[in-house]
């Protein structure tokens, strides 16, 4: 069945900022937070654009440390002795410790007794992972050598053989093999702690944001966490693209890798700082205690509806609180960003029995019971899931292995030459072009997700998430067939529109099952979910999608370009994949 299209954003509709009850509810609720031992009012108002820059911050922050990694990893595995189908398969070791604990954390952040918080400790216990990597793949090579390796010793091939000189040209011309133990383990450790700790970040990140903002606010707020994204790739992937070895600082860091990293680090610190001290997170025994600090929910409406029999209230700008009946609220108007469903009169008396059912506090959700939504989730989040990893297969495809395609297919060069010779420095040239044409794709990122929202209004969010997916393919898919420098500036771009979607319409999509209480529809009617859901653990099965893609990506890319030996093949894969997120965007529920 093809999905069903559920509150199109109709401009007639009524807005839930603007819906009087609303107003009261959060009024109240901003109130009663103020008068606890700490100030949690933030939670319940509207934030301004500096609150929501700061909540963001932490995106920037992955993203630069990101930038490196998928610029730079790659190359330095070929260069220390790792040949492409190994190098494809130490991808794989990421993806594979965060599928299975990527979804765990999700699920221990919400049910994290803390009084720091829910998000944050797991925020900064990631944090000071990906630290750690971006000390270790920059100079995993130097440690190495530190502790014993030998490294590259290139020699004449008659030499070798006792015959007579030979002209050398690449390895072929007599390189031993290299000895670069060391250097590889702590290389592909720092890699793995960057990788994990980079994607799984961004869920609680994620989940933070989500957490500090009022419900219709939250898709800006996502927009936001996007545009910063975006912009820390752009700036992230610059650096990347810069010679730094003919710079003074380039020269007191040791390289162009070592600036590039430890520039990076210093970034990503800041950042960090940024967003953790923004807001302070309501703790969960309060949440559990205090009904007025829970978050504003569709069956916390309906039970207020109810308990003031039948009146709503409105707050005037002076802020006072006047009552007027509900009769300007007429009893079929839904209350647009909370529930979808009709709201039925409360006159019924079988209906005033139901909304009493309905409203009645539900009990602490077990662990286990988060850990069991996991692995059982209804047909939506399936088909969301299901989406997200044929995009993300798409996009890791394009982003592990596209500055080895502009070094190898676009500059003609080879990564395992000799150093100083002329096709080395094709390679290494072509993996500094490579980074500007990652720079363009991390800045059409910023500016797509600055209008993700207005082309949701003008065109529905089932035609712009599947015409994304479109779009990317289709320029991929020319790039692979005349691989270009000019291909490699434009067609980037379409990789940024994939990436904007990718980093907001599922989340918005999540955001709104939770928020009205809509993971099935019914003859155009919303089926209640018996199950207990958590927004953490949701975020955290979207973004875990990332993990699987990785890992499948990781054991067939090497393989793949092996067959058609030209590294144009991871392309001719993104493009494929894209259709087929494409195709299964169709079947996705939209609210």
């Amino acid at each position: 069945m093809v999905g069903v299209t559920v509150d199109s954003s109709q401009a007639a509709q009524l807005s839930s900022a603007k819906n009087p009850m609303i107003k009261y509810m959060l009024k109240k609720r901003e109130n009663h937070a103020r008068t606890q031992d700490a100030d949690y009012s933030h939670v319940f108002r509207r934030k301004t654009r500096f609150e929501l820059f700061r909540l963001s911050a932490i995106a920037m922050a992955i993203e630069f440390a990101y930038a490196a990694e998928t610029s730079f990893v790659s190359p330095i595995l070929l260069q220390i002795g790792i040949n492409h189908e190994h190098m494809s398969m130490a991808w794989g070791l990421s993806p594979l410790i965060g599928f299975f604990v990527s979804p765990l954390l999700g699920s221990i952040s919400d049910r994290c007794k803390l009084r720091w918080g829910r998000r944050r400790p797991i925020i900064s216990l990631l944090s000071l992972g990906i630290l750690c990597g971006l000390i270790l793949v920059p100079y995993g090579k130097d440690l190495g050598v530190w502790l014993g390796d030998v490294g590259h010793n290139y020699t004449n091939a008659s030499q070798l053989n006792g015959t007579a000189s030979m002209e050398l040209t690449g390895v072929e011309a007599g390189s031993t093999a290299s000895n670069f133990k060391y250097a590889v383990i702590l290389t592909i450790l720092g890699m793995v702690l960057l990788d994990f700790d980079a994607d799984t970040c961004q869920t609680p990140a994620r989940t933070y944001l989500l957490d500090m903002c009022v419900p219709e606010e939250q898709p800006k707020a996502l927009t936001m966490f996007t545009l910063f994204a975006g912009f820390g790739g752009t700036i992230g992937y610059g650096i990347g693209g810069i010679d730094w070895e003919t710079t003074h600082i380039g020269a007191f860091l040791g390289g162009n890798i070592p600036t590039v990293f430890s520039l990076v680090t210093i970034i990503f610190v800041v950042c960090y700082l940024i967003t953790i001290t923004t807001f302070r997170e309501i703790p969960l025994k309060l949440i559990e205690r205090d009904e007025l600090l829970r978050p504003l929910s569709d069956v916390a409406i309906k039970k207020e509806l109810k308990k003031n029999n039948n009146a709503i209230y409105y707050i005037q700008e002076t802020t006072t609180l006047e009552l007027q009946m509900a009769n300007d609220l007429t009893a079929s108007e839904p209350i647009q960003g909370y529930q979808n469903s009709y709201i039925p009169a409360l006159t019924d008396k079988l209906k005033v029995q139901d909304l009493e059912t309905q409203s009645e506090a539900d009990p602490p959700v077990s662990l286990r019971a988060y850990l069991k939504s996991i692995f059982i989730m209804p047909h939506s989040m399936r088909m969301l899931a299901l989406t997200n990893l044929f995009c993300w297969m798409g996009h890791v495809t394009y982003c592990l292995y596209f500055t080895d395609f502009v070094g190898e297919a676009v500059f003609g060069g080879d990564p395992t030459a000799p150093p100083k010779s002329e096709a080395l420095l094709l390679y290494e040239e072509g993996v500094r072009f490579g980074c500007w044409g990652m720079s363009i794709y991390a800045f059409s990122c910023s500016i797509y997700s600055l209008s993700v929202t207005k082309l949701m209004k003008w065109f529905g969010t089932k035609a712009v998430y599947i015409s994304g997916m479109v779009y990317y393919g289709i320029g991929m898919l020319i790039l692979g067939l005349w691989p270009t420098k000019w291909g490699v500036l434009v067609f980037s771009t379409s990789a940024g529109i994939l990436y904007g979607t990718l980093f907001t319409m599922p989340f918005i999509l999540v955001a709104n099952y939770h928020a009205k209480n809509c993971f099935r529809v019914h003859n155009g009617e919303t089926v209640p979910l018996k199950q207990a859901r958590g927004l953490g653990t949701d975020v955290a099965i979207i973004s875990s999608m990332v993990f699987i893609a990785q890992l499948i990506v990781s054991v067939s890319v090497g393989p793949l370009v092996a067959w058609m030996e030209t590294t144009c093949a991871i392309l001719y894969a993104s493009t494929f994949l894209s259709f087929a997120a494409a195709i299964a965007a169709m079947f996705v529920l939209y609210v």
